[in-house]
C-alpha cells in the first residue's frame, strides 16, 4: 500500500507491505472562523477576567510565543491580542520568542513566523537563556530549583502566554506552563528541570501530567511567575486551529490537555518489529534534535531489539553548532553517555535529548532517512537509510512474519499500548 509520510514541506510517498498497521490521530475539523473564536474565548475565559478588562491604556504587554521549530498560528493570536489591547503602541507590545535552550530564531525565520502587518505593530525579543544579565531570579521551587526567567518579560505590566497543546515526550503535553519554563527560563533552570533523574522517571512521558515531575515543577514555576492571561490552541494535521482555550494558565491548559489526549493518543494492543515514523514534517523536522520526538513516539510500540525508521528532513543538521551536536560527538556511544550522566549528575544543555535517544537505542536500532550525509548521521550514533522501501524489505527478510507499523504524522499520533 502507498502511504504519504510527513517530510519537509511536501511529504513523501512510500510503498509498504499491505499488512502494515497505520496509526493516525482522530480527524478533527478546523474551526470555521478561528480568529472570531480566539476573540470570543479571550472575552469569555476560564477562571479569569476577560483580556480586554485586564488591559489598561499605557500598559507594557509581554506575550510569549513558540520559536521557529513549532507550527504555532502566531498571527491569529497576536492579531486578537492587538484588538483586545485597543490602541496599544508598538513599543508597548513586546513579543518574546520562547526559545528555551534552542538557538535564537533568525531574521528570515521571524519573517516566516509573522506576517508583515503584524511585524509592523510589535516589538520582537529573542529570548537567550544563556545571557545571565537578561534574567531575573524569582525564587526556588519546592525541589530547590533556582528559577531565573526573562527579566524584561517579568517586568511587563501584563504578561500573556500563548502556545499550542500536543502530547510531549517528557513533559506530558506542550503549551501552557512550558511557555514560561523552559520557554523563557535561564539555562541553569532548564538543565535542572531536565536532569537525569527527572527524565528517567517513568511518568516523564507522553500524555502524563499527574505524577510527572517535570510537568509538576514547571507548573510550580508558572505560579511563581504569575502570568496574567494565557491562550492555548489545538491543531490538526494541517496545522489548522481546532479549538481555543484561554484564561487562567493552569485551568485552561488542563482542559486543553484532556481534549488533545482524546484525539491524539491512539490505543494499540501490540508491539511491532519495525516502526516507521515522521516528525510531522516542516517545521518540526528541521533537525535531529527535534526528530527524536518522533522516534520516542515510535519507541512506545517497538519490540525490544526492533527497528525504528525516522523520516525527517533535518535541513538544519543536529542543529549545527548546538550543544546537542557537541554531546553527540563527545561520546563514543549512547551507553557510555548514559553511564556518565547517571554517575556524575551532570547538567549539560541538551543532554536530555541525547539521554532519551540513548535510552531508546539500548533497546532498538534507529535509522534516519533525511537530507544528511553519512558522516552527520554516524556522528549522531544513528544508522543512515538511503531508501525506505529497500530498508524495510531488508529488515523484514531477517524476521519471520514481521509486524510493521507506520506513524505518517509522527508525534501528532502517540501510540498508547494497552493490554
Amino acid at each position: 500500500m502507498k502511504i504519504k509520510i510527513d517530510y519537509g514541506k511536501n511529504g513523501i510517498y512510500v510503498n509498504l507491505p499491505s499488512n502494515s498497521t497505520v496509526l493516525r490521530p482522530l480527524v478533527t475539523n478546523p474551526l470555521k472562523n478561528p480568529s472570531k473564536t480566539i476573540m470570543n474565548s479571550s472575552s469569555n475565559p476560564i477562571n479569569s477576567q476577560p483580556l480586554e478588562t485586564l488591559y489598561k491604556k499605557g500598559m507594557v504587554v509581554g506575550v510569549s510565543v513558540c520559536d521557529h521549530t513549532r507550527a504555532q498560528p502566531r498571527n491569529e493570536i497576536i492579531r486578537s491580542i492587538i484588538k483586545k489591547c485597543d490602541g496599544i503602541k508598538k513599543n508597548n507590545l513586546i513579543v518574546f520568542i520562547a526559545t528555551g535552550s534552542h538557538r535564537q530564531s533568525s531574521e528570515s525565520e521571524i519573517h516566516e513566523m509573522f506576517d508583515r502587518d503584524i511585524l509592523s505593530m510589535i516589538t520582537i525579543v529573542n529570548h537567550n537563556s544563556e545571557k545571565f544579565q537578561e534574567l531575573k531570579y524569582i525564587g526556588k521551587t519546592s525541589k530547590k530549583t533556582s528559577v531565573f526567567l526573562n527579566k524584561l518579560w517579568m517586568e511587563c505590566d501584563l504578561k500573556i502566554t500563548t502556545g499550542f497543546v500536543e502530547p510531549h515526550f517528557f513533559a506530558g503535553f506542550s503549551g501552557g506552563p512550558k511557555m514560561i519554563a523552559p520557554g523563557l527560563a535561564g539555562i541553569d533552570t532548564i538543565t535542572t528541570l531536565h536532569n537525569y533523574e527527572r527524565i528517567i522517571n517513568k511518568n516523564s512521558t507522553w500524555g502524563i501530567i499527574e505524577g510527572n515531575p517535570i510537568h509538576e515543577e514547571i507548573v510550580e514555576i508558572s505560579r511563581l511567575a504569575k502570568p496574567d492571561f494565557s491562550i492555548d490552541l489545538t491543531l490538526n494535521r494541517n496545522n489548522e486551529i481546532t479549538n481555543v482555550f484561554s484564561g487562567n494558565l493552569q485551568d485552561e491548559h488542563m482542559l486543553a490537555c484532556k481534549y488533545v489526549k482524546k484525539n491524539a493518543m491512539q490505543k494499540t494492543d501490540k508491539l511491532y518489529d519495525i516502526v516507521i515514523t515522521s516528525n510531522s514534517g516542516y517545521p518540526l523536522d528541521q533537525n535531529i534534535y527535534q526528530a527524536i520526538k518522533g522516534v520516542s513516539a515510535a519507541a512506545q510500540i517497538t519490540k525490544p531489539g526492533g527497528s525504528i525508521i525516522s523520516v525527517s528532513e533535518c535541513i538544519d543538521g543536529f542543529p549545527y553548532k548546538s550543544n546537542y551536536e557537541k554531546l553527540l560527538k563527545n561520546y563514543n556511544n549512547p551507553k557510555i553517555f548514559l553511564e556518565y550522566i547517571k554517575e556524575n549528575d551532570t547538567k549539560i544543555p541538551d543532554q536530555w535529548q541525547f539521554q532519551i535517544q540513548s535510552q531508546i537505542q539500548i533497546k532498538s536500532k534507529i535509522y534516519l532517512y533525511s537530507k544528511l550525509g553519512q558522516k552527520d548521521v554516524s556522528d549522531a550514533h544513528l544508522l543512515r537509510a538511503e531508501n525506505i522501501e529497500d530498508l524495510i524489505e531488508d529488515l523484514s527478510s531477517k524476521i519471520t512474519n514481521p509486524s510493521i507499523c507506520v506513524l505518517p504524522e509522527g508525534p501528532q499520533t502517540i501510540p498508547l499500548l494497552v493490554n
